[in-house]
């Protein structure tokens, strides 16, 4: 999946402009970077095209440990959009990345999260 078609995606699944889904796309992943472990984010960046690469590059090898509610903050925060959209535009760059990655590091990486994060995770199909 190239960056493009990535973002298109986010945009559908939150029913919302490309601008809106690049900036959620950027905020969910910046901040994932931050959640799990800096070998697990960057096992996730490999396998993401170059400009989606650099928003999941780790800035630290042990991950922060913050709630959903935190989580959902400073993704409303670095997206700049209001707080109401933050869980809808997590759970559809959230079910794009599954897509988008080896289904195995997908789930390596929710088992780096406590299981209250698991209510923005899309079932799979």
């Amino acid at each position: 999946m190239d960056y493009d078609e990535f973002i298109q995606a986010v945009a559908v699944r939150m029913g919302a402009s490309r601008n809106e889904a690049n900036a959620m796309s950027r905020a969910t992943l910046v901040t994932l970077s931050e959640r799990i472990s800096g070998g697990e984010a960057s096992d996730l960046a490999e396998q993401l095209p170059p400009r989606l690469r650099d928003w999941m590059l780790p800035t630290a090898e042990n991950a922060e440990r913050f709630g959903l509610a935190e989580f959902m903050r400073r993704v409303g925060v670095h997206a700049e959009l209001p707080p109401d959209r933050a869980q809808p535009g997590v759970a559809a760059v959230l079910a794009t990345l599954r897509e988008a990655v080896d289904g195995k590091d997908f789930a390596d990486t929710l088992t780096q999260l406590p299981k209250e994060y698991w209510t923005v995770v899309e079932p799979t199909p």
